[in-house]
Parts: structure tokens; sequence; C-alpha cells
């Protein structure tokens, strides 16, 4: 089905890209601060990643936001989205 080939294609992409290696579990912690300096420390030692550390660590939580999509619970999504907040902070960014 194509629900199975979309979770092939995005498990492999995870696998198999220039993904930044992530602490387990990264994306189900509570703390948006812890959150974004795992991503800010993977993206940092990272050898495989393409792009600046800071877009390489925003594009893996925005890839997982959007690969959960509307499985991903308000509470979840909502942690997330501070944590995009928290990295920008962490990277010395602006929102906007």
């Amino acid at each position: 089905s194509s629900k199975t080939a979309t979770n092939y294609w995005s498990g492999e992409v995870t696998r198999h890209s220039n993904a930044l290696d992530l602490d387990a579990g990264v994306f189900t912690w509570d703390d948006p601060v812890k959150i974004a300096r795992s991503l800010k420390r993977s993206a940092e030692v990272s050898e495989r990643r393409k792009a600046d550390p800071f877009r390489s660590a925003m594009s893996m939580l925005t890839f997982y936001i959007n690969r959960a999509g509307k499985d991903l619970p308000h509470e979840r999504r909502k942690v997330l989205d501070q944590a995009k907040d928290e990295l920008r902070k962490a990277f010395g960014r602006t929102a906007g």
C-alpha cells in the first residue's frame, strides 16, 4: 500500500541519507531546551551533513514533525515547536 511505501521511504531516508546521528528518543523528550541542545550537538559533530549545523538540525526536527503529520499529538507538537525556538536561540538566530 502507499502507506507502507511512505513509511519505508521515510525510514530509508532516516537511516541512509546525510541525516544526523541523533540521540535515541530525542523527539520524545518533554524538554524543548534539551531537545534543541541535543540536535545542535548532533549537527555540529556530524560528518554526514551537507548544510550548515543550524539548517541540518532544523531540517531533522521539521522532517520528524512532517513525517508524524496528523498523528502527532497536540502536546508533542507544542514541545517540538518550542524546540524549534530553542534551536534558533542556541544558534543565535531570531525567528522570522
